[in-house]
């Protein structure tokens, strides 16, 4: 059995790991369409730690605008939208925004835990001086998000619900044109 489940774990690594290593110019930028409020579920609560051992759920976060963002270090979309959710989350906070990354480090191979992520998203948050939340994804989220590649994003609105999802690299503009829409829901 665990040769049947670290098998599984191996093919879901590699999906997510080419997923990320296609080249940049071979990742055509992502739009998406807000869903009219009828059409919108609640997006999956969660508790999850930071890099400072301290739990930190969704509903944290209830009554902001939310892009979700689950990411790992070895991504190369990840690393090109990344900076967009910092600019983002630096420019709208004041009006109730929060940009939230979810790391996905601890599903690749080799990592031996949650010890090991962080070793190699603590510097990469550093480095990119990140103003943002890292939480650590666990097995339990990334089904939950139904995530199959990375980067995977999603926009809640202001009560939690899923607004718009991009998989892959986002569109920049499309992205801050959805983040504004949200915003100015009431």
């Amino acid at each position: 059995m665990n040769k049947i489940m670290r098998n599984a774990a191996l093919v879901l690594t590699g999906t997510l790991l080419f997923g990320c290593t296609l080249g940049i110019a071979e990742q055509p930028a992502v739009r998406a369409e807000i869903r009219p409020v009828k059409e919108r579920t609640l997006a999956p609560e969660f508790r999850l730690v930071n890099a400072n051992k301290k739990g930190q759920s969704l509903s944290d976060f209830r009554g902001k605008v939310v892009l979700l963002n689950f990411w790992a270090t070895e991504c190369g979309g990840c690393r090109v939208e990344i900076p967009y959710f910092a600019e983002f989350d630096e420019k709208y906070r004041s009006k109730g925004f929060q940009a939230l990354g979810l790391s996905m480090d601890i599903s690749y191979e080799g990592l031996k835990g949650a010890e090991e992520a962080w070793a190699r998203v603590n510097p990469f948050v550093k480095n990119h001086r990140l103003p943002f939340p890292i939480l650590m994804a666990d097995d339990r989220v990334e089904k939950a998000y139904r995530i199959e590649s990375l980067p995977s994003t999603y926009l809640l609105d202001r009560k939690g619900h899923v607004a718009a999802f991009y998989v892959g690299l986002v569109d920049k503009i499309d992205v801050e044109t959805n983040i504004k829409t949200l915003l100015a829901e009431h």
